[in-house]
């Protein structure tokens, strides 16, 4: 179909849904059109500026697939050069680094594309949380976004190996599942922080970018950065990045002084003492971990909105 005959089929369709639903739908599917025609309007636009800039000799799908909102748009139209299965598993492989800081690993057992509910994917984790509430909660998160970022069409997750109060329920897909989450960069994508970025208890958790200055400079080194209202402490371990929420279990004290020796963080209040590389196991208790993914130089952490609700 021409574009102009599609437009003109558009506008034939908006002025029916007026007749038969009243001008406020009209209004909203108004507004869906412009989202759309903005969504694949910036994809367009990406896909020109990133074959302009591509070096010499660069595979062209390569240089398209690695930018986000475009890698998207062609597994929308089963365009993508490469199959789910491949790219769920780039996406574990990201979050196996902060997995092994919960002592586990994770494997798929299925990826079912006829599933009744949409494609669904099945794993098991291995030795992983030792069955640490927080920590299974933080794998569940960290393993649902990777995947959502990467494989898009994959409407449901099932984890086998859950602590048993923390159970993995499948994920809520809208029913026009088309990019569930915006790059950072694209219109109307999401903030760092911000009003328009908080969460209340209850929500699910929302993924914030943490910036460079606020990143401990290097190895062995610890820091406290505000997020979404929420002390996190970050600390640098050769290799890896890892946060928790800024609180001693052990006597509700700020980490910001806690001392660090090897990989062992003592509170300056209390003297405790918390495991930073096994997800903050302690012999006074746990630290609560904060999800974390670290790639392409930018670093994204998940508050859940119990934790936004809640006070430092």
């Amino acid at each position: 179909m021409a574009g102009q005959d599609t437009g003109e089929r558009i506008a034939a369709l908006l002025d029916a849904l007026a007749r038969q639903a009243g001008p406020e739908a009209r209004d909203t599917a108004d507004e869906l059109v412009r989202c759309l025609v903005e969504f694949y309007g910036e994809g367009l636009a990406r896909t020109v500026r990133l074959l302009r800039s591509a070096p010499d000799g660069a595979d062209p799908l390569a240089v398209l697939t690695a930018d986000e909102l475009v890698s998207d748009l062609l597994i929308l139209h089963d365009l993508h050069p490469e199959d789910t299965v491949t790219r769920v598993g780039r996406a574990l492989d990201k979050v196996r680094p902060y997995l092994g800081s919960h002592a586990g690993d994770v494997e798929v057992t299925e990826l079912d594309m006829e599933a009744t509910q949409g494609p669904t994917l099945r794993l098991k984790l291995r030795g992983s949380c030792d069955g640490c509430p927080s920590s299974t909660q933080t794998v569940r998160w960290t393993i649902e976004e990777a995947v959502a970022r990467i494989a898009p069409e994959v409407a449901h997750i099932e984890v086998e190996g859950m602590a048993e109060d923390t159970q993995q329920q499948p994920q809520e897909q809208p029913l026009l599942q088309i990019l569930p989450h915006r790059p950072d960069d694209a219109p109307g994508g999401p903030a760092a922080s911000g009003p328009q970025a908080s969460a209340g208890p209850g929500d699910p958790a929302r993924w914030y970018i943490v910036g460079p200055h606020a990143l401990p400079a290097r190895d062995r080194a610890t820091g406290v950065t505000d997020v979404a209202g929420q002390p996190l402490l970050l600390v640098r371990l050769p290799g890896h990045l890892y946060a928790y929420r800024d609180r001693c279990p052990a006597c509700g004290a700020s980490l910001a002084a806690a001392a660090l020796d090897g990989e062992l963080l003592r509170c300056a209040a209390c003297a405790a003492e918390f495991d930073v590389h096994r997800a903050g196991r302690g012999d006074r208790g746990h630290l609560e971990p904060v999800p974390l993914l670290e790639e392409d130089g930018s670093v994204r952490v998940a508050l859940p909105g119990e934790l936004l609700g809640a006070g430092p």
